[in-house]
């Protein structure tokens, strides 16, 4: 028959009949089945007798099954569909137990793999919560118990829907598993005053469709059901509404409930809504930071669970817990579901339910070792067959190997295995297993602390002290950390400098569990904190206060090359996408910005990259957020105020931000200019003359720059350079602009031009100004006069900032002097180029400057940048190396290429007096004619 040929064709194990008789009785059965998958059900009913029960039960439908097994799922699932309330219980019972027939056989010889078994009991789940939930609410709404519900509402049973859990909601459920249930309603399709009363309805369904699919009769039963995985199940009614479960993970949610949320999807009923309800509790499962606390959490469950069930001790396969019990199911999934909320906040590609695909994505990430994940995905599969051999015995919810040596013999007979080599293959999967996860959740013994000296001890004395180690738990896993810590300050050349730097760290850390926790499972951070805090103090305040940038150092991404400010700006802006409100936006600049700011530092710290490349990245990291949150602020204030008049506005960066070339600690200095093109108001709700719109809108775009939100500020802005400095209005019109630039504006203004360039904004505003800054420096000049403000300038600045011998900013021949004379030679050559070497290169080819001038004043420049690039790094304020401790020394003169502190300062002023000669010469010699 075709379909015994069919089946018999995708057969490739058979179980063996342990009891013969019995195996021969249920062949019998089914005379129109031959060959292989008579076989089949022979070696199955003489095994398990559960199953020989079935096949004698539905001997006359199996047959015809046999030809499309698929296809007699998907017509029992129909079937069910259809059936009248009176015919729901006794209906279900037949599907599951000709599905669950079907099943067992597919399973067993091999038709099917893993995934289709367990897909198949879940969807056969999904269908059957559906259908028993649908008929009963149909009931509550037919007696008019659920307000405001009428039967065009029964199918999404009046809003209310039931959320899988566990393997269920991973499409894993194993043979004689019970469903595990969250039941909720919509409570926004009530008006308040019907929704006790709506709940109360769907309190009755729930119980009553519970009943339907869980009460054993003499049809057998669907499936047994536990509730218990809802919100504090002792106080809480079987269904209740949404915004109750929100509010509950919100404030007491647990580590094991995020962990079991990783699984979650709505099965039945209003799946529309249930898929809302996840939605909304993404933040609760995955945290924005790497979770690296949740390995000791998941740890503390695991012990609890074997304590519980009395799993503990070594293995012994008589009676051993292939779920719960050492290396066991349990063991496999907590291993990926742990990694999965380390990482899947930041990462949504983790965020998978099954366990075989999550293990194939942490190889993939990197966050499990490739050869790891195959051998407990392997190892699971395997698992998960034993697991469903001793639940196809004799239908029971069991996960326990038999304690009798006749039961194992009946297992092995059902595996189609010999005895022996079945247990030897149990045992050594269950202590591999164990092996593999044992060491990620349970660290070793911390080794001894190291031998300290009085000045050392007075200083970890007052550790305990410190907010970071207030909870217990952080103290715990500080206690674990602390010896290699130490032992790691004690190979250092000056420990007790190092250890007073730590202590600072620690200090102004006002949190310590997570971050204590990151560093126990990546040792390998302690070392770069140390380098930090022993180097750069500043850098090591900016990460007590913003421990999450360590984040992106084991992110995977934090040592690829650089982006690039297009790259950058794509980034941040599909990041901001995902954000949600505009709140939420500000705080997701902050936090990207947060990690590629101290990527850039720890780069430059570790010598990865030059100061000119850290000046560039810094500047491409504010590009980036001033082009990523313009159009947010846009939308924001288009909401009460309409769209921008006419053409929009732009930003136009200044200074270093134009230059491109900032520091760790640089402000912004930028003009906004807009153009209203003619129109005087906004079309919004509430509109506003176009002036005025513009200046509110450049307000607010100063507020999302600078605002300290719960995430910290962005960066500090300048807006003196626009015309008319601070007394002007914030925004400029393109016109008012214009006309400034050309009739008004000073030599300084002009000068300070030659810095701009265009940074975010509209198009087409974008372009104009930048076109009309090009035209403004290419234009005809009144050269004496740029020569003579510019000596006058450059004697303004000495009186007002005379600097100091370590001072590579200010004084003569110092970076803000080669900035002036650059700035010169560009705005007297016509060069449009923002950058200082540049600049300096087109005053060379201009004619204003000889080659070898314009090469002194580029290598001056470029000592002094490294010096201004580096105490930024070290301390956010002026270069002091007397108080930059050894690390900081170090690197000052890894940065400058120097042998000494000595031969650095005697380098510093020589460059300085030589580019002040320069600069004097060049400023008193006229321009070469023509």
């Amino acid at each position: 028959m075709s379909q015994t040929t069919s089946v018999a064709a995708r057969i490739t194990r058979l179980p063996r009949a342990y009891e013969p008789e019995r195996g021969r009785e249920a062949r019998a059965a089914v005379p129109d089945i031959t060959g292989d998958a008579a076989a089949l059900v022979e070696g199955t009913a003489g095994s398990a007798p559960f199953l020989h029960g079935l096949v004698l039960k539905e001997a006359g439908w199996l047959p015809g099954a046999f030809d499309d097994p698929m296809g007699a799922v998907a017509a029992e699932i129909a079937r069910m569909e259809e059936l009248p309330f009176d015919q729901v219980n006794a209906g279900l019972r037949a599907a599951k137990r000709r599905i669950a027939l079907l099943v067992a056989l597919c399973d067993l010889g091999g038709v099917w793999a893993l995934e289709d078994v367990t897909g198949t009991l879940s969807r056969l789940a999904d269908r059957a919560t559906h259908v028993a939930l649908r008929a009963h609410v149909g009931r509550e709404i037919a007696k008019g118990k659920i307000p405001g519900q009428t039967e065009a509402d029964v199918e999404s049973c009046g809003g209310m829907f039931a959320l899988a859990m566990g393997k269920h909601g991973a499409y894993e459920l194993n043979y004689s598993s019970d469903i595990d249930l969250i039941c909720l309603f919509d409570e926004s399709r009530f008006d308040p005053v019907d929704r006790m009363e709506a709940r109360a309805g769907f309190i009755r369904a729930t119980r009553r469709a519970m009943a339907a699919l869980s009460d054993l009769t003499g049809d057998g039963y669907v499936f047994r059901t536990d509730l218990r995985l809802r919100p504090d199940p002792s106080v809480t009614p079987v269904c209740f509404a949404m915004e109750a479960a929100e509010r509950y993970y919100e404030s007491v949610g647990r580590t094991w409930e995020r962990a079991a949320y990783i699984k979650a999807r709505a099965c039945a009923g209003d799946t529309e809504a249930g898929a809302r309800f996840l939605a909304d509790l993404r933040p609760f499962v995955w945290r924005r930071h790497l979770d690296f606390h949740a390995i000791r959490e998941t740890h503390d469950m695991r012990l609890k669970i074997r304590a519980h069930k009395g799993l503990g001790g070594a293995l012994r396969l008589e009676g051993h817990n292939m779920k719960l019990g050492l290396g066991g199911i349990r063991e496999i999934e907590f291993f990926a579901q742990t990694r999965q909320l380390i990482a899947g906040g930041r990462d949504p590609e983790l965020r998978l339910r099954g366990t075989v695909p999550a293990l194939e994505k942490l190889a993939e990430k990197g966050w499990v070792e490739a050869e790891a994940a195959e051998v407990l995905t392997a190892d699971y599969r395997a698992h998960r067959e034993v697991e469903h051999r001793l639940q196809m015995l004799r239908d029971a919810q069991t996960h326990e190997l038999p304690s009798a040596p006749e039961e194992f013999d009946r297992l092995a007979a059902l595996m189609g295995a010999e005895t022996e080599a079945m247990r030897t293959e149990i045992a050594e999967r269950c202590l591999r297993v164990h092996e593999l996860t044992e060491e990620f959740f349970a660290p070793g013994e911390a080794a001894p602390a190291p031998d300290l000296s009085r000045e050392e001890a007075e200083i970890t004395a007052r550790w305990s002290t410190y907010p970071c180690l207030r909870a217990a738990r952080a103290q715990e896993i500080f206690e674990r950390l602390k010896p290699e810590l130490l032992a790691r300050i004690q190979r250092l050349d000056k420990p007790l400098e190092a250890l007073g730097h730590l202590d600072g760290f620690l200090a102004g850390l006002p949190a310590g569990v997570q971050l204590f926790a990151l560093f126990e499972a990546n040792p390998q951070l302690i070392d770069l904190i140390l380098d930090i805090v022993s180097t750069a103090p500043h850098l090591a305040r900016y990460l007590s206060r913003n421990a999450g940038v360590l984040d992106a150092v084991i992110g995977g991404s934090f040592f690829a090359p650089w982006p690039g400010r297009a790259g950058l700006t794509a980034e941040l802006c599909e990041g901001l996408a995902r954000a949600g409100d505009y709140e939420s936006e500000l705080d997701a600049c902050r936090r990207w910005a947060k990690e590629w700011h101290f990527r850039v530092g720890v780069h430059q710290l570790r010598g990865l990259i030059s100061a000119d490349e850290a000046g560039s990245q810094y500047c491409d990291i504010a590009a980036a957020c001033l082009a990523g949150l313009f159009p947010r602020v846009v939308a924001d204030f288009a909401r009460k105020h309409g769209t921008p008049p006419g053409q929009g506005a732009m930003v136009l960066g200044m200074g270093s931000l134009g230059a491109g070339r900032l520091t760790a600690a640089s402000d912004l200095d930028m003009i906004v200019i807009y153009d209203a093109g003619g129109v005087e108001q906004s079309d919004g709700r509430r509109p506003l003359p176009s002036k005025t719109y513009y200046t509110r809108f450049t307000q607010a775009l100063i507020t999302a720059m600078t605002a300290q939100t719960a995430e910290g500020r962005l960066y500090e802005v300048d807006m003196r350079l626009r015309p008319s400095g601070r007394q002007g209005p914030v925004a400029t019109s393109i016109e008012s602009f214009r006309t400034y630039q050309r009739e008004e504006a000073w030599v300084w203004e002009h000068l300070a031009l030659t810095r701009g360039a265009a940074i975010a904004g509209d198009g087409a505003v974008l372009a104009e100004v930048e076109a009309f800054r090009r035209a403004l420096i290419a234009g005809p000049k009144d050269e004496a006069r740029i020569r003579q403000e510019t000596r006058e300038m450059r004697a303004r600045l000495a009186e007002a900032k005379p600097g100091g011998p370590w001072d590579p900013k200010n004084g003569p021949g110092r970076m803000m002097d080669i900035e002036l004379v650059a700035e010169a030679a560009a705005l007297l050559t016509g060069a449009s180029c923002s950058d200082l070497y540049d600049q300096l290169e087109a005053g060379r080819t201009g004619g204003w400057l000889r080659a070898e001038e314009a090469e002194r004043l580029a290598q001056s420049y470029r000592l002094m940048w490294r010096l201004q690039s580096a105490a930024r790094l070290l301390s956010g304020e002026t270069l002091d190396p007397a108080a930059a401790g050894t690390g900081g020394r170090d690197f000052l003169l890894r940065s400058s290429g120097a042998a000494s502190l000595e031969a650095l300062s005697e380098e510093l002023e020589l460059r300085a007096r030589e580019a002040a000669a320069v600069i004097d010469a060049v400023l008193a010699r006229p321009l070469p004619a023509g």
